[in-house]
Formats: C-alpha cells, sequence, structure tokens
C-alpha cells in the first residue's frame, strides 16, 4: 500500500491494501468478503486504534452533504466528509455546527469516533453533536443509531454508545448532526498569564469567551499565550480589552508554538468573522499545527484542574526539552459511554511533542504518575503508556459498550490489537 503512514509520519501502517468504493453497496460488498478490515480516514491518530492488518477501506470518494433540514435543525453527510468542506457548506446556508476542534483537516466520523473536542465551559464535544449513525457491520449489512427512540434499529442499539465508537463497530457511512443558526466570532490572543492567576480566577478565565485555549512550554510558570474566541451578537462589540488577568493583549497575529509562522493560523486581533474561521486555530488550506509532531491529551476533572497543572509544573524540567507546546482547554460533560468526559465537566492537557518516540514514551508515565491522584483519561487517538487494566478502570460504561460491540461485529472484522487491548480483554 503506498502512502501507508499516518498525517505525523510516526507510524507504519501494516495493512496491505486500501480499497476506494465509490458507493455504499461497494462498502457493503467489501466489508461482507473482508476477513480484515478498518477505516482510513486522514490519518491523524498517533497510535494504532486505526491500524488495520489486512485491509484499509477510505470513504474519500463518499464525502457529500446529503440532507440539511431546516424544520429538525440537523445535517445528514456521507461517512467522508472533512469539517473544513462541511463547514463552509453549512456557514453559506446559515447554519453552524456548536463546537471544532484545532485543525478543520480531519473528518467528522474519526473525530467523533475519538472523541475529538474543542474549547468552552458549556460546549460538549464534538461527538455530541450526533444525532444518528449509519453502520455498515461486519457482514455487509447495514444498522441505524439514533437519539430518538423510535428510530432505533433495535432497542439496544444507542447512539451514546456508538458515538465514540473508536472504529469498532463498523464503517459509518452516514451521519446526522444537530445543527445551530449561524453566528460571527472574534478572536484574540493575549500574552504572559501567571499559572497561579488559576488558582482563584480558573472559573473566571475559562467562562470569558465562548472558546479558550491556554498555551505554555512549560519552561516556567506562566501561559505563554491566551486564546479568547468569542461569539458576537449584532449588538456586540469585538474590541477586546488590553489586558486579561495580568495577560496582555497581543498586538499582530500569533502562532501558538514558538517561532513558527502566523499565516497558517486563523484571523486573530479582534476581527469579527464567520464561526467556521475563528474556532479553529488553524486554517484549512495550511499545515496545522507543528507538522511533524507526536501527541498526547489527558482528561481531568474541573474541579481538579488547577491542582493538576501544579503537579504538572513541578516536572517540567523533563518536559520541556521535549515540546513543541502545551494546551489547557475545558469541555462540557456528556452523555457518551466512551468519552473521556463522561459524566463530568473536563479540563483537558494536551501536549505537542518533537518527533522523538524514544523520549517521550519516557517522560509519559512521569505525567501519568502526578495526573493519577485525579483519574485523568487519555485521548483515544492519541500517545499514552497507561496500562490496558488501568484504562479500563476508567470507565463505568465499558461493559456496556464491549457488548454492544459483539453486537454489531462477533467476528471482530473491524478490532485490531489496540482495541482488543484495551477494550475488549475480558472477551479474548
Amino acid at each position: 500500500m503506498e502512502n501507508n503512514r499516518n498525517w505525523a509520519g510516526n507510524l507504519t501502517y501494516s495493512a496491505s491494501e486500501l480499497y476506494v468504493p465509490e458507493s455504499v453497496e461497494d462498502v457493503q460488498d467489501l466489508v461482507a468478503r473482508s476477513r480484515r478490515i478498518k477505516v482510513l480516514g486522514t490519518r491523524h491518530s498517533f497510535n494504532r486504534i486505526a491500524d488495520s492488518t489486512e485491509s484499509f477501506l477510505s470513504l474519500e470518494k463518499l464525502n457529500r452533504v446529503v440532507n440539511l433540514d431546516s424544520t429538525n435543525n440537523t445535517v445528514t453527510v456521507e461517512g467522508g466528509i472533512r469539517y473544513g468542506d462541511l463547514c463552509r457548506y453549512l456557514g453559506a446556508n446559515g447554519y453552524a455546527l456548536h463546537n471544532l476542534a484545532s485543525l478543520p483537516h480531519i473528518t467528522v466520523v474519526g473525530a467523533c469516533a475519538t472523541a475529538t473536542h474543542g474549547s468552552g465551559d458549556r460546549n460538549q464535544n464534538l461527538a455530541a453533536a450526533v444525532h444518528s449513525m449509519e453502520i455498515v457491520k461486519g457482514d455487509g449489512e447495514k444498522v441505524s443509531f439514533s437519539r430518538a427512540p423510535s428510530d432505533r434499529a433495535t432497542e439496544d442499539m444507542d447512539i451514546a454508545g456508538a458515538a465514540v465508537g473508536l472504529g469498532g463497530f463498523g464503517v459509518v457511512t452516514r451521519l446526522t448532526l444537530d445543527v445551530i443558526p449561524s453566528f460571527q466570532m472574534s478572536q484574540s490572543v493575549y500574552e504572559s498569564l501567571p499559572l497561579a492567576a488559576l488558582e482563584d480566577n480558573l472559573e473566571d478565565i475559562f467562562s470569558s469567551a465562548y472558546s479558550v485555549s491556554l498555551f505554555t512550554d512549560w519552561r516556567e510558570g506562566v501561559f505563554n499565550q491566551v486564546w479568547l474566541k468569542r461569539k458576537l451578537s449584532d449588538h456586540d462589540s469585538a474590541e477586546m480589552e488590553p489586558a486579561f488577568f495580568g495577560a496582555i493583549r497581543a498586538t499582530t497575529q500569533r502562532h501558538p508554538v514558538p517561532g513558527m509562522a502566523s499565516e497558517n493560523c486563523t484571523e486573530q486581533l479582534g476581527i469579527p468573522g464567520p464561526w467556521y474561521e475563528r474556532m479553529p486555530h488553524f486554517r484549512m488550506d495550511f499545515t496545522p499545527s507543528a507538522g511533524d509532531e507526536l501527541q498526547s491529551e489527558y482528561f481531568v476533572p474541573r474541579e481538579d484542574a488547577y491542582q493538576a497543572l501544579c503537579a504538572i509544573h513541578r516536572i517540567r524540567q523533563h518536559i520541556s526539552p521535549l515540546l513543541y507546546v502545551s494546551e489547557i482547554r475545558t469541555i462540557a460533560a456528556d452523555d457518551l459511554w466512551m468519552s473521556p468526559c463522561y459524566k463530568q465537566d473536563s479540563v483537558a492537557i494536551h501536549f505537542t511533542w518533537h518527533p522523538d518516540w524514544e523520549a517521550v514514551r519516557h517522560v509519559l508515565p512521569l505525567i501519568e504518575e502526578q495526573l493519577a491522584p485525579y483519574h485523568a483519561r487519555p485521548h483515544w487517538g492519541k500517545l499514552f503508556t497507561m496500562s490496558p487494566a488501568h484504562v479500563q478502570s476508567l470507565y463505568d460504561k465499558l461493559p456496556d459498550f464491549q457488548h454492544l460491540l459483539l453486537q454489531c461485529d462477533p467476528e471482530g472484522k473491524f478490532r485490531n490489537e489496540f482495541l482488543n487491548e484495551y477494550v475488549m480483554i475480558p472477551y479474548r
């Protein structure tokens, strides 16, 4: 298989063949006659959650918007569509999504399957917008999951279990998302926010805008940058205050990674624009983040955020030499079984590393040890070193999820070593 590496280049996939079907019927036929198969999306996972030992299937030709339902405020899309393309369509038709990740390059299905998120006190992760799903199972037949009980194919086909499906249920060929009216946003960056400012002001800082991101290199007890994304009404001014809890407003565009060109980033300086051109950090047509990098991320309960950040600060001398940048964001609680934010308002502590896995894999246990008292959950698509038993202990709904997986894929056609190890151990 040509181009058999992931986006960051740290993984070589094991599959020997790649199929690119042109219809759902083609998908059904390919799945039915395959022994082991996985969907290959935009390759933005940093671990082997999406790997296949035999075949890959790409939905890049099934990437259309199927229907925009203005009565029920939903949009239905095919499984290969990317956020950047969907957002342009929605914006042109007066609609929006409630949240976006930091980059629009990723597929909607892949992002939802791994509980990818954006930021915001009241904003749940991206999968929370999923209203219904159509999935091709291992036998080639289609099954539907929905939030509306009358739409469920069977009583057990609950969207809460399948929306963050980790790629284990089958091929998601169609997805229906809840949408909201379109809106304008502005984005401003502030520099040099002391970590100590969060001790008494964490709630005020993270509730000060629709979406808030704190960036640091962990060299000192300071957040190098604060990115504030404000939702604007017709009566709002985009003008921002010159200071923010001791941080000073930047007067030129910034990139969150020190030394990188800001042209890759979405518009800042308080300039109003469409929601989909402000909510991501990076522009669709440019390389996101640092490009040649590794990523890790851990979720802790909101109430433990400041203590967890102080714990990371205590081992900063081990972290900062390997780091491009670290980002801190809030995410609202959800009801999705395998979401790291299941039933808890959370703070995500993200690390973008230099591409040195040997060094990074030695520092991750130090981070995980510091965050253990706060029952930190790792991002499913990023790098971590927690034991499978420990990861499983963090998910109360894991037995229900295992049962649902076995209903849809009893032969394990869509499972791989990662899913067997971290999700299905009791059934191996």
